[in-house]
């Protein structure tokens, strides 16, 4: 069955933006969206992956089950060449299908924190070494790690979160309207995908041709002393921990730019998008709502 249109999906547009935004400099570091269950975000990940598939930008993505062991996750010995042939070979695993493309990792909170920390290192370093079971095995792994969860199932380790380059809080659509609209694209997408994708197809190529397009261009993308030392204040005064808020704001508010056609990054990058690179980076109190966070980072801009 065909994917459901990317620029179909309604009510979402920061983690469409995150996902884009990703997608344009992989570099970012992958996406977390935390929130409420079926609002759409396995949709919409699958979603990007198909428009950026037929824009010639093949993006594979991979699901990781949450009950995935460390051998499915990084490759083994395949056990069917060692029996039959008596050679010790390599068995890829999720990695190694996510090269290129998106992992993606559905309440991701729920995880082992030790499959976090290596899907983590991976993503970083785009590379996986296997050293196990009698082989040492190398194979480059570069793709987006995208994963979601509903915080009240679970927390995410500070330090986890950290290490995710875009965060988004996925809420509930409160609009009627906006609501009735999805259903109704919903129920018509189920009805007939082919004629739905027919109908969105225009946006779907323009899309797509737009990420290739930023894709391209993006090192020739200017950063401006100016904006960066904007960026520093800013992380500064939001009290971000670490230095990695700041390169993720840039290399963000690059891809950004890059994404509207512009040939330098300004002002209007950084305010788009400065909450979703940096709401998970600040210090937060037990009682405080991500509406607060967002709010206090509202106020620095």
């Amino acid at each position: 069955m065909t994917n459901f249109p990317f620029t179909a999906v309604l009510g979402q547009d920061e983690l469409k933006q995150c996902l884009l935004l990703s997608a344009v400099d992989p570099g970012i570091g992958g996406v977390l969206a935390l929130g409420d269950r079926g609002t759409g975000k396995t949709t919409t990940v699958r979603a990007l992956g198909a428009l950026l598939s037929r824009s010639g930008l093949p993006a594979p993505v991979v699901d990781l089950p949450l009950g995935a062991t460390e051998d499915r996750v990084v490759g083994a010995l395949d056990i069917q060449a060692a029996l039959a042939e008596g050679e010790r070979r390599f068995a890829p695993g999720l990695l190694a299908e996510a090269h290129g493309g998106f992992l993606y990792v559905d309440e991701i909170n729920l995880l082992d924190d030790y499959l976090v920390d290596l899907l983590l290192d991976v993503a970083a370093s785009g590379v996986n070494r296997v050293e196990r079971d009698g082989i040492s095995h190398t194979h480059p792994a570069r793709f987006v790690l995208i994963g979601s969860g509903n915080p009240e199932e679970g927390d995410l380790r500070p330090q986890l979160e950290d290490r995710f380059g875009l965060s988004t809080t996925v809420s509930t659509i409160a609009d009627q309207q906006v609501r009735a609209r999805i259903i109704r694209a919903r129920l018509a997408y189920d009805t007939n995908p082919e004629e739905f994708l027919d109908r969105y197809a225009p946006q779907e190529q323009a899309l797509g041709e737009a990420v290739a397009d930023a894709r391209r261009r993006l090192e020739s993308v200017a950063l401006p002393d100016d904006l960066l030392d904007r960026v520093v204040r800013l992380c500064v005064a939001a009290k971000a921990m670490g230095h990695r808020a700041e390169l993720v704001l840039a290399r963000a508010a690059r891809a950004h730019a890059s994404l509207r056609g512009a040939d330098r990054a300004d002002t209007t990058d950084l305010r788009a998008v400065a909450l979703a690179a940096l709401r998970h980076r600040i210090p937060r109190t037990p009682y405080e709502t991500p509406s607060d966070v967002d709010a206090r980072l509202a106020d620095l801009l």
